[in-house]
């Protein structure tokens, strides 16, 4: 009944959250800002791997939810892709200008995105009215959407959740995320009555290399450069014991 999402953002990551048991994955890259989208070579191999359920992310750059006409042919060519390549969903949205979603083009990308499945991501909590935005999810036919209840964290947010989770009556699956972990998960599966759940549970990691050229960077700052990010097994641990006693 309960779910835990996990994002991932490289192969290592996603190979280690299968032999946890995570329940879907969510691929994507760039995570300082807030998620792009992943390469088609880390999408096929983690296809690759047979975990049951994997999800990318859609999103050509960081920043706003509001596309050019050339951006939003990128978009639609990575969904094209992603079904190629096998994906079990997508992730991704569109907003218009005044912060309401827009719908022409989000319906679009669902119904392009069949047989996948298709959740719209945290550009619902920057969406101008958390009402009307659902219903316009609903109608245009999105099995998913990602949330914190319009706040910077679920648990903030769990207010809004819980109403969400009301309004939603089972026609869309309201997927709880931001700040969501092993000491909160089941206080917010409470107050909110939320079913599934989405964690980043990313570890910063020490590189490897046994030489570095300090005199310069490739774009970061250092400490960025001379490390890796990848996900928390023990977090992911502690997280699905606790959705284990979920009732």
């Amino acid at each position: 009944m309960f779910k835990l999402e996990v994002s991932t953002y490289n192969i290592e990551g996603v190979k280690a959250a299968l032999k946890l048991g995570v329940d879907r994955l969510e691929l994507c890259n760039n995570i300082k800002e807030g998620g792009t989208t992943p390469s088609a070579g880390f999408v096929k191999a983690a296809i690759e791997t047979g975990h049951p359920d994997i999800f990318i992310i859609v999103r050509p750059r960081g920043g706003d939810f509001l596309y050019s006409d050339s951006e939003f042919e990128v978009i639609k060519s990575d969904i094209e892709l992603a079904k190629l390549l096998g994906v079990h969903g997508v992730v991704s949205g569109v907003l218009n200008a005044d912060g309401s979603i827009d719908i022409k083009r989000t319906k679009e990308l669902v119904e392009l995105a069949r047989p996948m499945k298709f959740t719209f991501h945290r550009a619902f909590d920057m969406s101008n009215d958390p009402k009307k935005s659902l219903d316009d999810l609903i109608e245009i036919g999105v099995d998913i959407v990602l949330s914190s209840g319009m706040e910077d964290t679920a648990v903030e947010g769990r207010k809004t959740l819980q109403q969400m989770i009301q309004q939603a009556n089972n026609r869309i699956t309201v997927l709880v995320g931001s700040g969501v972990n092993a000491s909160n998960i089941a206080q917010l599966q409470k107050e909110t009555g939320a079913t599934e759940f989405h964690m980043s549970a990313v570890k910063e990691i020490k590189s490897e290399m046994e030489f570095f050229n300090h005199r310069l960077n490739m774009g970061n700052v250092e400490s960025e450069e001379y490390s890796k990010l990848t996900v928390d097994t023990e977090k992911i641990t502690a997280a699905l014991s606790v959705i284990k006693q979920l009732k």
